[in-house]
């Protein structure tokens, strides 16, 4: 049992807040600043459970962490190895575990031993593309059964060397484990096809400053040098594009007015696309992007997501919710996972019209083409949204129901709000600030310990998941 919210919808969001560091950027940087034994500092830390999730792992290892959490600041130096083997109760904590391979194995020639791995339901993501990529580089890996999970098995006894190697689909977790190996593997690697979303540009410029020679060229591929000689470096962690993008759908379908301080325009191009192309109102500013309603909303759109530069699987869950306040037919194709429509049942229970489709309803077929999941959405609006009892899934699902609560004028209770605290840093004062009327109501005390744990290890995640 974990905390509830409780909101009461049906009011305009008015007013500004400040965008925090990404989630996706900021745990990846704590895994890459064990390459070396030279100290880190970060700025702009989210104070959210993924990161308190990969501090906690690091420090496991032997990381020095201290975290400012009230300054957003971060030092971190991990001067030796305590030990290569991540315990069994961060499986399915997260999607970090896996990248320590790739970290790791520059700096040991133990075994390196981690869980299996989670993150959100989101389908199936088999490790084989990083297996695969590490396997190239040298790398010796296998799946052993352990306990009552299983965990991966990897070491480099004679060291890793550079290799060219083509990913069969531009996986960001596979990009940066690769990367990671890399960075201290003999000689040089390429990367083909490889992804190129702004948080693995980010890792690359923090590798770049820690020691590392690292290019990317505008075919996907990305070239890594060995490098051996490492710098103390200081990293402010990029602005949180899901985060910025959330906000900005809550304040168009409640027909408010919002100033995001922060959000980068250079990140958001294809979701403002598609902002613009519906009706909604944005304006650039030197420090961040307002977001306001200008008249009704316009569906007959058509999203499909992608790898970067595309439009991103993270916003599609909050857009189909801002649909259903557009006048027309919309559709959203999903290409990037196999299982995201999962909260498609919980809205329509709230009065939306959507339906779903195992075909490809976009542009282009997809690798999920000849599957019979549902990876294609048809929405149509606008529609009266209704007050409910929802149970959290995931992270962005979360949000998404957030979102359809604020349009509600009835009171619904969520609950699962542990998952919101994976990646939103004080989501109920930020809304509380733009005026919604929402509360976190504590659970018992009996229940607290309870709750932190799940936070850290959310093991009812399917434990076969791995980053993509």
């Amino acid at each position: 049992m974990g905390d509830l919210l409780k909101i009461k919808g049906g009011k305009p969001l008015q007013g500004q807040i400040k965008a925090g560091g990404a989630k996706n950027a900021m745990t990846k940087l704590l895994v890459a600043s064990l390459l070396s034994d030279k100290k880190c500092t970060f700025y702009n830390v989210p104070n959210i459970g993924d990161v308190e999730i990969t501090v906690n792992l690091c420090r496991e290892i032997g990381s020095e962490i201290n975290w400012d959490k009230k300054n957003h600041t971060l030092d971190i130096v991990t001067h030796e190895l305590k030990t290569s083997y991540v315990p069994q109760r961060y499986s399915g904590s997260n999607r970090i575990p896996i990248l320590m391979i790739g970290a790791l194995m520059g700096r040991t020639d133990e075994d390196i031993i981690v869980p299996t791995l989670g993150g959100d339901m989101l389908g199936s993501r088999p490790v084989d593309l990083h297996i695969h990529a590490l396997q190239k580089l040298g790398a010796k890996i296998e799946y052993r059964d352990m306990k009552k999970e299983g965990a991966y098995l990897a070491h480099a006894h004679h060291g890793l060397k550079g290799a060219v190697l083509s990913l069969n689909y531009p996986s960001v977790g596979a990009t940066e484990n690769t990367i990671l190996a890399a960075v201290r593997a003999k000689g040089t690697t390429l990367i083909k096809n490889a992804a190129i979303e702004p948080e693995i540009i980010d890792l690359i410029l923090f590798l770049q400053k820690l020691g590392a020679n690292i290019m990317v060229d505008v075919d996907r591929t990305i070239c890594i040098q060995h490098a051996d000689q490492f710098h103390e470096v200081e990293h402010t962690i990029m602005t949180d594009r899901n985060e910025v993008a959330s906000y900005a759908m809550c304040a168009l379908s409640t027909k408010g007015r919002v100033f995001i301080e922060g959000a980068e325009h250079l990140q958001m191009i294809a979701f403002l696309n598609k902002i613009r192309e519906i009706g909604g109102g944005f304006k650039i500013k030197q420090n961040g992007i307002e977001f306001f309603y200008d008249g009704k909303l316009k569906g007959g759109v058509h999203i499909e997501t992608d790898v970067h530069p595309g439009f991103m699987t993270d916003w599609q869950q909050p857009f189909a919710v801002l649909l259903t306040q557009a006048n027309g037919t919309s559709v959203i194709h999903e290409t990037v996972y196999e299982n995201r429509f999962g909260y498609a049942s919980t809205l329509k229970e709230m009065g939306a019209d959507i339906e779903l489709f195992t075909q490809c309803l976009g542009g282009k077929s997809c690798r999920f083409a000849s599957g019979d999941h549902h990876h294609s959405l048809v929405v149509k609006g606008p529609s009266t949204l209704h007050g409910k009892e929802i149970t959290i899934p995931d992270l962005r699902a979360g949000f998404a129901y957030v979102m359809a609560a604020l349009l509600a004028p009835e009171i619904s209770t969520i609950s699962n709000v542990e998952y919101l605290d994976r990646g939103y840093e004080d989501l109920v004062g930020k809304l509380i600030a733009l005026g919604a009327d929402i509360t976190r109501v504590s659970q018992p005390k009996k229940h607290i310990d309870k709750t932190k744990n799940a936070i850290q290890n959310l093991l009812t995640i399917d434990k076969t998941l791995a980053s993509v």
